[in-house]
């Protein structure tokens, strides 16, 4: 039989080798947490188009323990309501909850800064697994923790509770913290948002920290840490790429129906100076939501089998839609807004200001305003005024 301590203290190592891990008290709540009870009652595993469940009870006990101490991401919740107890085959859906990846978790509690003194509210349960972890050091009575999802918040308290934390988990809107229990030292998010909540800098101590992901792209999305100053502001940087499930009172509206129609009116056309096929990558994708938060990157093959993108935002009615030509590419775009000028606009500014990656992106939170710039980069400078 597996032992799990001994998977525990496997993964403690590994990832202390990745150069993750590194602080000793988190070291021991890794050692000692049993990620595989939060993962009741079961996962599923990508297979591509399909997700199959595996269930807890059903699962030789060896087998489970391979799953839950195999530091990747594992889906716990499809489509906002199935669990892996509830399958009998591989399934199609959506992932609305995991348990995120150890290195992800323990990488994220690192940049926190915790002391033993410290208080904490985190946004997005999920599991329960990175709560225990912090509970482990803190105590359950300086951890806070708040979960959209009724059945989600269910199962994480459960598994808390089983595993010795009676900690504070409470069932709403994380957007809106929880000031019942505020100022708090810390504030971490394991969901992405679009925009740092105000109401979190509100609920922060002066000198406190905030750490969540910023942006609505499934990638191009970066791991923000902000420090609370004396004035009801907020500074810091983005310290890294960071991917996250969208918070549910913010998820996106895939664009969808007839793409033909949305750009039927096109008010320009001309050759693409960047070509689009940049958006895939992290960096360009992470500035594109800077330039155009409400924009969407659709990418389709139109009826001859040609590649065909597109940028969306349906919130100003305005659209840029890429055709390859030859080998480059035509941008039509269309509405009270030139989304191609003004992201082509940062893309080329950006270069010629040597690249640079997502770190040195910094940013500042105010009660009307989000702004964010790069250093001895004037032409890469926005501001998001909170309407």
């Amino acid at each position: 039989m597996t032992d799990p301590a001994s998977e525990r203290s496997r993964m403690a190592t590994s990832l202390v080798d990745e150069g993750v891990l590194k602080s000793h008290w988190l070291r021991a709540a890794v050692e000692t947490v049993s990620r595989e009870r939060f993962l009741y009652p079961g996962v599923f595993l990508d297979e591509g188009r399909t997700w199959r469940p595996v269930a807890a009870a059903d699962t030789d006990p060896d087998e489970w323990l391979k799953i839950a101490y195999s530091v990747a991401t594992l889906t716990t919740q499809l489509d906002g309501h199935l669990t892996a107890d509830q399958a009998d085959e591989p399934v199609v859906g959506v992932p609305t909850s995991s348990s995120t990846d150890p290195a992800t978790v323990v990488g994220m509690i690192e940049a926190l800064d915790l002391t033993a003194e410290h208080s904490v509210l985190e946004i997005g349960t999920g599991t329960g697994y990175s709560t225990a972890l912090m509970c482990h050091y803190l105590g359950e009575d300086d951890v806070t923790t708040v979960e959209v999802d009724p059945q989600v918040a269910a199962r994480a308290d459960a598994a808390l509770e089983a595993v010795g934390f009676s900690t504070w988990t409470v069932t709403g809107d994380g957007l809106l913290g929880h000031p019942y229990r505020a100022p708090y030292d810390r504030v971490i998010a394991t969901c992405a948002v679009r925009r740092i909540p105000y109401a979190w800098i509100r609920q922060t101590k002066p000198g406190g920290i905030v750490l969540g992901t910023v942006g609505s792209w499934p990638w191009g999305t970066g791991l923000a840490k902000v420090t609370v100053g004396d004035d009801d502001t907020a500074e810091g940087a983005i310290i890294g790429r960071s991917s996250f499930m969208q918070a549910r009172a913010q998820a996106v509206v895939p664009v969808s129906g007839d793409l033909s129609a949305r750009t039927a009116y096109a008010d320009s056309e001309r050759a693409a100076l960047v070509s689009p096929h940049v958006l895939e990558e992290w960096m360009p994708a992470f500035l594109a939501q800077l330039v155009a938060p409400g924009a969407q990157f659709v990418r389709a093959v139109g009826s001859d089998g040609s590649p065909s993108r597109y940028l969306f935002d349906p919130e100003r009615e305005s659209f840029a839609e890429f055709t390859a030509d030859g080998e480059g590419w035509t941008v039509r775009q269309g509405g009270p807004v030139a989304l191609w000028d003004d992201v082509e606009g940062a893309l080329t500014a950006w270069r010629e200001a040597g690249s640079p990656d997502i770190t040195a992106v910094r940013l500042r939170v105010t009660p009307a305003s989000h702004q964010y710039w790069i250093d001895r980069a004037p032409a890469l400078r926005w501001e998001h005024r909170i309407s």
